[in-house]
């Protein structure tokens, strides 16, 4: 059995780390990709996962699968293509927010055909996780869908990440419809307070996640930057504040919140549409502390905290947290 499996980008971001002598910036090559992310942090943090997408032949895929093995991410799904470049993110930081310039035209990420798709790993996940990165070009798109229409019949539960970055789609309009199009095979969800009205035509955090629940969503989270993260459900709402971090790098920080929710779903064997309104209050604030420690430091797979790091804090008195 396998907790979590994802399926998507994975990908370099190329970090600025510094200055080079002649003042310009200096990259830190680092393994990324949304996906990729969210299982490294649900792997760190203890939980069987695999992965689902591909790479380039080269020397950033052979370092990505080698990160993932590391990690302990299934990779019997990954395919590695020597017709394609693995796709590179460029990352720029400034007061710890980041913007991305995407070398990926096409790249590796996009490729993935629906022949491709390992039907053995999905045929083994309690969940199955995917973003809207992935919907942006063809074939990856009906690779996507045949993947997340197999993994629903198997009956895996359905977490979608709408990731939106304006640059990879040909417009906002294309990006809301595709990106919209998928809600109705989905169980878990999470938008920030930015992604509302692109999903759902309101900008309300509260009404957005009650348009998803009409939809068909089981479970809704909004997560709402310093003010911490609120769950959805047709019975009830919780709301949980952020933890206070010295935040380096946000790269990977909503990924590495995702890790932390889908955990406790695989720790407690628990679908979206058991969940009470108490172990919604523990999944957010589990979550908050693993996004929390991963801003601490740069990079998205190198930020990921381990286990015994995120229960060190959950154990703290609430005063302390």
């Amino acid at each position: 059995m396998i907790d979590v499996t994802a399926m998507g980008e994975v990908l370099i971001d190329f970090t600025p780390c510094g200055l080079s002598e002649g003042g310009r910036n200096v990259f830190e090559q680092n393994p990324g990709g949304a996906p990729a992310n969210v299982l490294v942090a649900l792997s760190r943090l203890g939980y069987r996962t695999a992965f689902i997408g591909k790479v380039g032949d080269d020397m950033h895929g052979r370092l990505l699968e080698d990160t993932l093995k590391e990690n302990k991410v299934d990779v019997s799904g990954l395919c590695i293509d020597p017709a394609y470049f693995t796709t590179l993110a460029f990352v720029q930081l400034k007061d710890g927010e980041r913007d991305f310039s995407f070398a990926r035209k096409p790249g590796a990420d996009t490729q993935i055909r629906p022949d491709e798709v390992n039907l053995d790993v999905l045929n083994q996940s309690f969940i199955f996780h995917f973003g809207s990165l992935s919907l942006t070009d063809e074939p990856a798109r009906s690779a996507t869908l045949f993947a997340v229409e197999h993994a629903k019949k198997a009956g895996a539960v359905i977490s979608y990440d709408p990731n939106y970055r304006a640059p990879l789609w040909p417009n906002e309009e294309t990006a809301r419809r595709t990106m919209r199009s998928v809600v109705p095979y989905v169980d878990i969800m999470k938008i920030s307070d930015e992604e509302t009205e692109l999903l759902t035509d309101v900008s309300d955090p509260y009404e957005a996640a009650g348009v998803l629940l009409d939809q068909g969503v089981k479970c809704v989270v909004v997560t709402l930057g310093a003010e911490g993260a609120m769950l959805r459900t047709k019975e009830f709402t919780v709301k949980e504040p952020t933890r206070a971090a010295r935040v380096v790098d946000t790269t990977g920080a909503g990924d590495s919140f995702w890790g932390g929710l889908l955990s406790r779903f695989a720790e407690f064997n628990v679908r979206p549409d058991e969940l009470t309104s108490e172990q919604a209050s523990d999944f957010l604030r589990f979550a908050n502390i693993v996004a929390g420690l991963c801003v601490e430091k740069r990079g998205a797979i190198p930020a990921m905290p381990d286990r015994d790091s995120v229960m060190a804090v959950y154990n703290m008195k609430l005063d302390k947290f």
